[in-house]
């Protein structure tokens, strides 16, 4: 799926006209991710990882230079820019699939969005100064994602007032509102509520059962839970065991009205949602 035809989906989204949903592949190019850190640090790599997950039945390639996962330190600008625009440029030497760039510093987003990245998919929904800015100046779909604290102490007991889909769909609202207001169109924005960002598993698990409370915004809903310590933690799982935990909370979480679906494992995401998209047309 290139650019103008993710656009194209977001309009008919807008427009009520559903389809199946989509898959994101997950690309690290990081040294400390959770789930992959380090092994797609060396451009190459990372690079043929992109191409086997076009071929496995990517819609969009998500790629990241800075890990969000909890306890995660900042990387400098400059470092950030290292590992991804590499990625990007050789991406598009072959192929012209949409590419989200995983980023919170508004730098890094102009110069992926300059290096052919046309997706923003931000963790801190667009509140560092000057990325609402840039994202209605480049008319680029983004990512909203809600996050308690930040990684690196986001999971140091986290609390809500209320009910977390209460606090998350304050949260859209005013995000959404606040974006509209200052340029970004409706139909660009895609709403994630956070899996494993500032929750506990209870939290996690009530975000997934009850994915529909998020339904209302009329706005397409990202869920990334692929290898997440929720699953580790359930079924007592190493990282690289939780396949089918992830697939299980895929399959729950589109059947709740999950739009877009963000994951390492592409081929096998792929076939749960034909399986579970046959199963509606039948």
């Amino acid at each position: 799926m290139n650019t103008s035809q993710f656009k194209q989906w977001l309009f008919q989204f807008e427009n009520k006209v559903f389809t199946q949903p989509l898959i994101m592949g997950i690309l690290n190019v990081t040294p400390d991710s959770f789930s992959d850190g380090g092994r797609y640090l060396n451009a190459c790599n990372a690079v043929e990882q992109a191409k086997k997950m076009i071929e496995a039945g990517a819609d969009l390639i998500d790629i990241g230079g800075e890990s969000s996962r909890p306890g995660a330190l900042s990387v400098s600008i400059e470092e950030e820019l290292a590992r991804v625009i590499p990625v990007i440029k050789s991406i598009r030497k072959f192929s012209d699939i949409a590419i989200s760039i995983d980023t919170i510093k508004p730098e890094v987003m102009q110069e992926a969005l300059e290096a052919g990245a046309s997706i923003i998919n931000d963790i801190n929904a667009l509140q560092s100064p000057g990325a609402i800015r840039l994202a209605a100046q480049w008319d680029s779909p983004v990512v909203l994602m809600h996050m308690q604290g930040i990684p690196q102490f986001m999971q140091n007991a986290p609390h809500y007032e209320e009910s977390i889909q209460v606090e998350i769909s304050a949260f859209f609202k005013k995000r959404i509102e606040i974006c509209i207001n200052n340029g970004i169109k409706g139909p660009n924005l895609i709403l994630d509520p956070g899996f494993g960002f500032g929750k506990t598993v209870n939290h996690n698990l009530g975000l997934i059962k009850n994915l529909n409370d998020f339904t209302g915004f009329n706005r397409p809903i990202l869920i990334g839970v692929s290898r997440k310590s929720t699953i580790g933690t359930v079924l007592g799982k190493e990282v690289k065991d939780r396949l089918v935990g992830g697939l299980a909370l895929t399959t729950y979480a589109i059947l709740n009205g999950a739009n877009i679906i963000r994951t390492h494992d592409v081929a096998e995401t792929k076939e749960t949602i034909e399986m579970i998209t046959a199963v509606k047309k039948a």
